[in-house]
């Protein structure tokens, strides 16, 4: 140390430290008075004021909160959209494949639990379809994902549908709720559901004791929507304690109550996690009466009623005054209040009359201090500031200013100082600036190293001719390999073999431009290819030369996978491999523009797989799958590499053969695919054998349109299958030609309903023993006005495709029903047959309808007839048979048409509630020449006659017919031995002809 001060010469008898005590006491003295008077006025504007700061501590508390809630809201929101994109909309980008164990228990439900125990799912057995057994496989894949994040924000996350179908993270509630628990049939559910009407944003829901979670919650409900149809939705609960906790007061003489619009009690100092759950266990709600005094619950009531969003007021509590501030958060319909006694303020206030008299002491000592500064700047002032600037430097303070130098000997004794400080303080700072200067490169260098060997990304260091001088650690991670494979080595042998055809480019553009930039593969140790996003770039000195490149390689073989995966989602059948719609589309767009060009041609095949349904619905839908798969691999194995084979959809295959050119090549392909197809499939232990219906067309020149190409080959595969199926056609201008006739029959049946151009003949039914008519059947007759009479084999299967056989068989039942009526007012009453097709038998308003028709006409219902083939009968058996018997109960008899030609069973027919037996013409045209068609006629006869029904042959034309049947005891015969169909006013005519009695002709 230069200079080392000496002992002051004053003592506290000194004339400065003397006056400086004097002026203190005056200033302190004066000081505490004024702010006597200052604090008097303050304490009343203090108080004003604690209810501004009240509000303000509360806006905040309310603002974070809603931030909170808002954050929650938006995450439930993107669960929801990841949920409906994957489990409802059909092109799901991510692959769900999952197979769900599930459990039929013997209460009545369905439960799943995932293997890792992330999730669980519900359904009532009752609601079980394959729509929801997909749903149980790809729900859990789903959730296997997503579930572990969400439930980190939530206390859980579910899936409900209108149909009571759960699935849930985690798995508990849906592993313990009760057999008949219905969501769809709670209050929350309902509420929710009634507030959301349609609209797709997300809904809180009350906050509602559950009795799985054992605790309050509340239900964040997001909705799913499915082609504008609401079916159902997706949520989490958050516990009551657990968004309370999101309104931490942070000061102890603060108090937070918290209610809702009913005026609930959902948090208030003295209601514990323990009461409130006690609470719930009773299931009662925590009434206001019990925890706050009449005087804050008519403050409540006053906010609820006002429904202003803040509310401030004050109240007695515990004969203290409290001051409370109270605001609604709209989106819970929950209402915070903050609340805390006015003494607290008094207390703040007397704090600030101690601060002040403390304040004021300072500045009396303060003053002294300054006066006894400036008696010693006045008598001491250049000798003590030149001892103070030598003390100061010697110290190290280089920056201490000097006195000015004057002419006396302090003046110069001054400037002497001065001089010396001057010259080393330029001495100092030239080392300083070097130490400084090195020590700033030396933590670049370090933190530069540091960020490159901890680096997230490979990188790699060259010299400026690209030989490798460094490689931090994520490249050897990356590659496998150690340091010294890439110590000396070219910086282009890092690029992987396969990718060998950039190399060259790559060098080109380094040594061009100095740089280059793109996605590339990268050689490994075990040589799996790493697709890295690779940049290399020169670093140059301040003259601008290129000392050294570096090169950077970002991992992105997750990005390049995941688009693969896009790309086989995209255009790829998930379930056989095949091409999927998209694909084909394209291929055969780019078949068609090479066909246009000329020199080139195609062939298009479509098929679909014959009694695939049957065996669907038969061994099941897995098995159903499996067939498809084993389709799909013998055609790819058949046919050739460049050919496109696609899966449309279900069963719907299609064939794309380029260069197919003539109809002998594209037959002898046809021929090899039914072969293949025909060949035995083990499904289990169940051996099928399936084939194929084929539509072919061929481009360019059935056309060049896509949509066209498309249409004729399905209208050639639906002609393969009116010739029988298991075989092959090749598009023709005919097949058009009865398109546009089925369109026009189907545009002209609307025209006819509305203009009544439809006709009921009737075909009498005789007792071949006394030639007298027991009854008729009703045969409906189409007479267009242009085309003449339309056949019923061209325009009934048409009316059953589109739906309008349902009106227009209620129209025949109708004119079936006035025509008893009429037979009876004419003394003539008979029996009447009506054949109901498949559509209406299974209209649900068919039973009502009938019971009108029976109540408006007066019609005798033991009059009518209804006449049903097997096959309609055979679907749903258990619904068929419910259904005749609710139209037994309307007193209407049932005849089963066709008997014998379809696929009934003998345990089903003596279920059904069956009165009549009508023999199938086919069996009946043949006979006598054909004894199989005898015996079969015979048996058929004798088996009605063991189940007590009555027997009808449908197609009788000659004697000797109605000869075996009298023999073999069936006597009720129709056919044009007899009578053809004739309409309602030639019945007089045929009873003339039987020898009847002939009534008046009806117009």
């Amino acid at each position: 140390m230069l200079y080392r001060r000496p002992p002051s010469r004053f003592g506290i008898n000194s004339l400065s430290v003397k006056l400086s005590l004097l002026i203190s006491s005056i200033c302190l003295i004066a000081g505490v008075c004024a702010a006597f008077f200052m604090l008097k006025s303050e304490e009343k504007q203090l108080v004003f004021e604690e209810h501004e700061v009240l509000k303000s501590s509360t806006d905040l508390l309310v603002r974070q909160f809603k931030e909170r809630i808002e954050t929650k809201v938006n995450i439930a929101k993107q669960a929801n959209n990841i949920v409906n994109e994957q489990l409802f909309q059909k092109n799901s980008p991510i692959d769900l494949t999952s197979k769900a164990q599930l459990q039929f228990n013997s209460d009545g439900t369905i439960r799943s639990a995932s293997s890792d125990g992330l999730s669980a799912a519900f359904l009532p057995q009752e609601k079980f379809t394959p729509f929801y057994k997909q749903l149980f496989n790809n729900s859990e894949a789903l959730w296997d994902v997503i579930s572990p994040t969400l439930v980190y924000d939530f206390y859980n996350f579910y899936l409900i549908t209108n149909d009571d179908f759960i699935r849930i993270s985690p798995p508990n509630w849906a592993l313990n709720a009760p057999a008949d628990f219905r969501v769809s049939g709670g209050s929350t559910y309902k509420y929710v559901r009634e507030s959301l009407g349609n609209s797709v944003e997300p809904e809180w829901s009350k906050v509602y004791y559950d009795r799985v979670w054992h605790d309050w919650v509340i239900s964040l409900l997001v909705p799913i929507y499915s082609n504008n149809e609401f079916i159902g939705v997706t949520g989490s609960d958050i516990t009551l304690n657990k968004l309370v906790s999101f309104l931490p007061i942070g000061d102890k003489e603060k108090n937070l109550l918290v209610f809702d619009s009913k005026g609930q009690l959902l948090a208030h100092p003295d209601l514990s996690t323990s009461l409130l759950a006690e609470y719930g266990k009773n299931n009662k709600k925590v009434a206001m009466d019990e925890f706050v005094n009449p005087q804050l619950k008519s403050i409540i009531s006053e906010a609820i009623a006002t429904k202003l969003p803040e509310y401030a007021s004050s109240f007695i509590q515990n004969d203290e005054a409290h001051l409370i501030n109270i605001q609604k958060i709209d989106q819970l319909d929950w209402y915070i209040g903050v609340y805390k006694k006015r003494s607290s303020t008094l207390s703040a206030l007397q704090d600030l009359k101690l601060k002040f008299f403390g304040l004021f002491i300072l500045y009396a000592i303060l003053v002294a201090l300054l006066l006894h500064q400036a008696l010693q700047h006045l008598v001491l002032r250049r000798l003590h500031s030149l001892v103070y600037a030598v003390s100061s430097f010697g110290q190290g303070k280089l920056d201490t200013q000097f006195p000015e130098e004057n002419k006396d000997e302090i003046g110069t004794l001054n400037g002497s100082f001065k001089d010396m400080s001057v010259e080393i303080r330029k001495l100092i700072d030239g080392l300083n600036q070097r130490i400084t200067e090195k020590e700033i490169a030396e933590k670049a260098a370090n933190r530069l190293s540091k960020a490159v060997a901890f680096s997230g990304t490979g990188v790699v260091i060259t010299d400026e001719n690209f030989v490798i001088e460094y490689v931090n650690p994520k490249m050897l991670e990356m590659t496998g390999y150690p340091e010294s494979h890439f110590t000396r080595a070219p910086l282009l042998n890092i690029i992987a073999s396969d990718m060998a055809i950039l190399v060259e480019d790559i060098d080109i553009d380094l040594r061009s431009r100095n740089y280059w930039r793109g996605d590339t593969l990268i050689e490994s140790k075990d040589k799996q290819p790493i697709w890295v996003s690779l940049s290399v770039s020169p670093i140059r000195e301040e003259g601008g030369n290129i000392t050294s490149y570096v090169a950077s390689a970002q991992d992105i073989s997750f990005v390049k996978e995941s688009q693969r995966k896009m790309e086989q989602l995209a255009y790829f059948d998930t379930l056989t491999g095949l091409a999927n719609r998209t694909f084909f589309r394209m291929q055969l767009r780019k078949s068609l523009a090479l066909a246009e060009r000329g020199h080139y041609a195609f062939s298009l095949f479509y098929f679909d797989l014959d009694e695939f349904k049957r065996i669907n619905d038969t061994l099941g839908h897995d098995a159903g799958d499996q067939l498809l798969i084993q389709v799909a691999n013998r055609l790819k194995k058949r046919l050739r590499s460049e050919d496109t084979i696609a899966r449309l959809g279900g069963d719907e295959f299609a064939v794309l053969l380029s260069g197919i050119e003539s109809q002998e090549h594209a037959t002898d392909v046809a021929n090899t695919i039914q072969q293949t197809l025909n060949m035995p499939i083990m499904l289990g232990n169940n051996e099928v054998i399936i084939s194929a219906s084929i539509g072919i067309t061929m481009a360019p020149y059935d056309s060049l349109e896509e949509d066209q190409l498309l249409k004729h080959a399905d209208l050639a595969m639906y002609e393969a299958k009116e010739k029988g199926r298991n075989t092959f056609h090749f598009y023709s201008q005919e097949l058009n030609a009865a398109a546009n006739e089925r369109l026009f029959i189907e545009n002209e049946l609307r025209i006819a309903l509305k203009e009544d151009q439809f006709v009921v003949y009737y075909q009498p039914q005789i007792d071949s023993r006394t030639q007298k008519v027991v009854g008729y059947e009703s045969l409906l007759r189409w007479f267009h006005p242009t085309e003449g009479l339309i056949p019923p084999d061209k325009f009934i299967p048409i009316a059953e495709a589109t739906g309008l056989i349902v009106e227009l068989g209620e129209w025949v039942l109708q004119e079936s029903c006035d025509f008893v009526v009429r037979l009876t007012e004419q003394n003539r009453e008979n029996n009447v047959s009506i054949n109901l097709s498949a559509r209406q038998f299974k209209d649900s308003n068919l039973v009502p309808t009938l019971s009108k028709m029976i109540i408006t006409s007066g019609v005798s219902a033991k009059r009518l007839h209804l006449e049903l083939t097997e096959s309609m009968l055979m679907g749903n058996v258990e619904a068929a048979i419910a259904q005749l018997h609710e139209l037994k109960a309307l007193g209407i008899s049932i005849s089963i048409d066709d008997f014998g030609t379809g696929y009934s069973s003998l345990s089903y027919l003596k279920r059904f509630p069956v009165d009549i037996l009508k023999i199938d013409r086919s069996f009946v045209q043949d006979i006598p020449e054909d004894s199989n068609d005898m015996e079969i006629t015979a048996a058929i006869i004798a088996m009605a006659q063991k189940l007590n029904l009555d027997v009808v042959a449908e197609g009788v034309e000659t004697i000797d017919q109605v000869e075996f049947l009298q023999n073999n005891n069936c006597f009720i015969v129709q056919g044009y031995y007899y009578s053809r169909p004739i309409p309602e006013s030639d019945l007089p005519d045929l009873y003339l002809k039987l020898g009847e009695v002939p009534f008046k002709k009806v117009m």
